[in-house]
């Protein structure tokens, strides 16, 4: 007589006969790591709001006069100080300040004599805009031309890449930008020098004026990219899963899009997702130099002007936009890597 199925003691009874013992545990194994990423996200940005805080009070330099200029009364001066809350102590200006920051609002700048946020805002965007774009361009370019170097290791076209792209990212930006406003904007006049379209301007002429600052960004993620890129192909290629598959009788191409690709570029996909937040608020020199109304060069500009409302406000951006950039990486890395998904999770 066939014995009865019965059901193991330690299954749940509500779930079906036959289920997957592992059921359940591949998604706490990524719901735990995502959620230890964002506790740490979350204590980041605390951190730096204590850092970023401390450093304008550190700064030199009075609110009051710095709002009411050089020759003010000091008696005006001390009014309006007690006015902001300056003469509070520092716990309690800490604690009003980033309770009306996780609000959305920052203060007004003393330099605009407007909102911060809608200043922070406006940059952020036009950062954004230059970011996207170079990251657009530079990503395939990176990760193109890393697989190909690594398809063709040891000959010509892999050295030919690999050299490039060192050279590429060994070159500063500030360099890179100087000799490409020289070359092409000032000798030959190909391109536009500034970065701003004006206001008339078409989608095709807002994207010429792009074209010089996004280059120097271009340059120098391309030979990173590349490298990760290179170095995730070639040891996916010597893999015993590879040498399985070819033995296996699967053509080249087969065995390079269904086992390599996927586990080579890992990484590089990672790395480029954790980029995209300097590229969006990291670009204080090439913004700079092609005069580009971004976020880099609004906080280099309050911190020139002492304006400490902006600047704090700016730095505290700059450092939300690197932290969702490292989340959006760690999202991925949560969803490829069959590794992490197959964990139950420390």
């Amino acid at each position: 007589m066939a014995t009865p199925l019965t059901r193991p003691p330690s299954l749940n009874p509500r779930e079906p006969l036959g289920a997957h013992p592992m059921r359940g545990v591949r998604g706490s194994g990524v719901a735990r790591f995502l959620a230890r990423r964002a506790a740490w996200a979350l204590f980041t940005l605390w951190l730096l709001s204590v850092l970023v805080f401390a450093g304008g009070q550190l700064l030199p330099g009075d609110i009051g006069r710095a709002v009411l200029g050089p020759l003010a009364d000091a008696r005006a001066v001390a009014a309006l100080n007690h006015t902001l809350g300056a003469d509070r102590p520092l716990l309690d200006q800490y604690a009003k300040w980033i309770g009306h920051a996780l609000r959305g609002d920052f203060g007004t700048s003393w330099t605009f004599r407007e909102p911060v946020a809608p200043l922070v805002g406006d940059a952020l965007l036009q950062s954004a805009k230059l970011g996207l774009l170079a990251f657009v361009v530079v990503v395939p370019l990176g990760i193109g031309g890393g697989v190909w170097a690594a398809l063709h290791g040891g000959r010509w076209l892999d050295r030919l890449i690999s050299t490039l792209g060192l050279c590429a990212s060994a070159v500063p930006e500030f360099v890179s930008s100087i000799a490409l406003i020289l070359v092409f904007g000032v000798w030959l006049r190909w391109l536009p020098i500034e970065a701003v379209a004006p206001a008339d301007a078409g989608v095709l002429d807002t994207l010429r004026h792009l074209v010089l600052p996004v280059l120097p960004l271009v340059f120098v993620f391309f030979g990173y990219l590349a490298r990760i890129a290179r170095a995730g192909m070639l040891e996916a290629l010597e893999a015993d899963y590879t040498r399985t598959a070819i033995l296996k009788g699967l053509p080249r191409r087969v065995v390079i899009v269904r086992h390599v690709l996927r586990n080579a570029l890992l990484p590089s996909v990672t790395v480029a997702a954790t980029q995209l937040g300097y590229l969006i608020g990291g670009l204080v020199v090439v913004e700079s130099l092609f005069r580009y109304p971004g976020i880099g060069s609004l906080i280099y500009n309050a911190a020139k002007a002492k304006d400490f409302p902006l600047l704090e406000a700016g730095v505290l951006t700059v450092g939300l936009v690197y932290t969702l950039a490292n989340l959006g990486a760690d999202l991925l890395h949560a969803l490829f890597d069959p590794r992490l998904r197959a964990q139950k999770g420390s």
